[in-house]
């Protein structure tokens, strides 16, 4: 099988060809990366001298680059889209790359697929398509799309894309929208790793507003294995949730962090809420549980203690990251 993986130096991208190119021994993988400022060659290292694996430097924006690769690898089986601007608040800052990214690159994707077919493109989204919830009830796959911030319109307009031309050209398209994940190589800007690493340095970890937000946590190996059965065996023209069944709030999460770390609750520094800020998320699993009989295997405990002791035991990876976002003058993110 050839797959091709756009984004694969990102966190769940990375992540992800390391679970194929284990589980799959005759699996071969190029990987589409721009390398910006989330996408690392190093979050790849181990693997970058496999002979099945291959990287191309480009953006996803440019048809003229991606339509060959899919032809040359004598087509591609699957393409699995990560490619993607994630923060939500840089999307803030500066929504331009969001679109730029998100929108049209998704639908330079779509176009090459049109000019060289593959057997099925799945594609990554967000469970902040949806919007906000209240205290009550899940999402499920056929809620209606009311994203509230920069990042989230971005992911939602890239989701109907892929809809459309589903409907309008029967191209055999799959969307996967997972919760809010965590694990190994994720950059320090996210919550929980900016979180462990602050603390590490023993810096203050910042929560926003009084940490009352939920948010549904799923490790990143759980989110691969749901995306791998989603490849396999998910069917054209469907959506599936992959959450993590495992519904926090921000300032527990935070609580929960501290205690595994030995520190003090001292260390919690609320800060001004951010804007439009989603009260909470939670997925409804019960499509791909019956579906495709996957279901998240790791409990946040377990996902947390592994989390953290990868973070402790690769300092050398992330204290650049640090360091970088303390130069561009992030804030409360460096």
């Amino acid at each position: 099988m050839k797959i091709l993986v756009t984004g694969g130096c990102g966190f769940i991208g990375s992540n992800f060809i390391r679970h194929i190119l284990k589980k799959y021994p005759d699996y071969e993988i190029v990987n589409i990366d721009a390398l910006t400022y989330a996408g690392n060659p190093k979050n790849l290292r181990d693997i970058k001298k496999d002979i099945r694996y291959h990287f191309v430097h480009g953006r996803i924006e440019d048809e003229r680059l991606v339509a060959p690769i899919i032809s040359g690898l004598g087509n591609a089986d699957y393409i699995v889209n990560f490619a993607a601007e994630t923060h939500v608040d840089r999307s803030i800052r500066n929504s331009s790359p969001f679109l730029a990214t998100n929108v049209l690159g998704t639908h330079a994707l779509l176009e090459a697929v049109r000019i060289v077919p593959v057997k099925k493109f799945i594609h990554i989204s967000t469970d902040e398509v949806y919007g906000a919830l209240g205290s009550k009830g899940k999402f499920m796959e056929k809620a209606m799309l009311a994203p509230n911030s920069p990042y989230s319109a971005s992911k939602a307009s890239a989701d109907l894309l892929i809809h459309a031309y589903y409907e309008t050209y029967r191209l055999p398209v799959v969307i996967v929208r997972p919760s809010n994940n965590y694990g190994y190589y994720q950059f320090p800007e996210k919550f929980i790793p900016l979180m462990i690493t602050n603390l590490l340095l023993d810096k203050p970890v910042p929560v926003y507003g009084k940490g009352e937000n939920v948010r549904d946590w799923c490790f990143v190996g759980d989110t691969c294995a749901a995306i791998d059965n989603v490849m396999h065996n998910g069917q054209a023209g469907e959506v599936y949730n992959a959450g993590g069944n495992c519904e926090v709030k921000n300032i527990e999460l935070a609580k929960n962090i501290l205690k595994i770390m030995g520190k003090s609750e001292r260390h919690i520094k609320f800060v001004k809420d951010r804007p439009g800020h989603d009260y909470r998320y939670a997925l409804d699993n019960s499509k791909i549980k019956r579906e495709l009989k996957w279901r998240p295997s790791v409990k946040i405990e377990e996902g947390l203690e592994m989390t953290i002791k990868w973070y402790k035991d690769n300092e050398r990876w992330w204290k650049p990251l640090k360091k970088r976002l303390s130069a561009e003058s992030m804030g409360f993110w460096s």
